[in-house]
């Protein structure tokens, strides 16, 4: 039997959009660990919490056996939730920011998902795609109880309310699941900068046709952009293969963009691709 290693090549980008004066959003990316976060706060808030949480999370870029990928996860979750809580606490003008995350632990062929508020992740497999995380939000609750339908979230007038995000609060409640990845999947990770602005069949249209991981991020957060661009923009595109017959090379060092960019910037360990307007 010929010999096979899977892994993943990936791709991320973090944009500010065309309306914000700031990016509030932060993306980590390596071969072990992708993760989103949306900040949220005002001033400089959103953007502390978010670049707090993706610092919480980098522990965790280290090999870990596939059975310890969940507990892992969820501990440096609720350690990423502390971290906002005595940020906060130690700076009043700091109280009620908070941050969303997405992320994805990864040991050979099983990867753990955790998801708190509404960044999201999507699986395309054998052409298909498939939202893979559930939104923590007050409509994607009324909708799961039947009380509005499909067509009305967009226009709700509390389509933003989130139920769960790291704010410091002790009852959070991290959704976590543990997946088996295949060679030929692809994953995205995105911000709602994203799925709120670009339909979902031009996301399927553009995971599906654009192979290169980089050029799928740029299409993408330009396909928001032309949408209005309202809010920041942050994804990963991640796709699984055999890293023994792949030519291309992955990065050496983590990709860190957005506001948890400027927050740990050391000497080769921060890139950040511009995205095209």
């Amino acid at each position: 039997m010929a010999r096979m290693t899977l892994g993943i090549r990936f791709a991320t980008r973090s944009d500010v959009g065309m309306l914000r004066d700031g990016n509030e959003d932060s993306a980590y990316a390596t071969s072990r660990l992708l993760a989103v976060a949306d900040g949220m706060g005002g001033h400089t808030g959103g953007e502390i919490a978010s670049a707090a949480a993706i610092q919480a999370l980098r522990s965790l870029d280290v090999d870990l056996p596939e059975q310890e990928l969940l507990a892992a996860l969820e501990q440096a979750v609720r350690r990423a939730n502390d971290s906002v809580h005595g940020i906060a606490e130690s700076d009043p003008s700091l109280r009620g920011m908070g941050t969303t995350l997405t992320a994805m632990l990864w040991s050979g062929s099983t990867l753990a998902v955790v998801q708190v508020g509404d960044s999201r992740a999507y699986l395309l497999r054998n052409g298909d795609l498939y939202q893979i995380t559930h939104d923590q939000t007050l409509v994607q609750l009324l909708l799961d109880d039947g009380e509005i339908s499909q067509d009305q979230v967009a226009s709700h007038p509390h389509r933003s309310l989130l139920l769960q995000a790291l704010d410091g609060r002790e009852n959070i409640t991290p959704d976590l699941q543990l997946r088996t990845a295949h060679i030929g999947d692809r994953y995205l990770l995105c911000s709602d900068g994203l799925w709120s602005i670009v339909a979902p069949q031009a996301i399927h249209h553009a995971l599906s046709t654009i192979t290169d991981p980089e050029q799928a991020v740029g299409h993408l957060i330009g396909l928001a952009n032309t949408g209005g661009g309202p809010d920041n923009i942050t994804c990963i595109v991640a796709d699984v293969a055999d890293l023994d017959t792949h030519t291309a090379a992955s990065p050496a060092a983590p990709i860190i963009a957005g506001a948890a960019q400027a927050a740990s910037r050391t000497p080769n360990e921060t890139h950040e691709p511009q995205a095209g307007r």
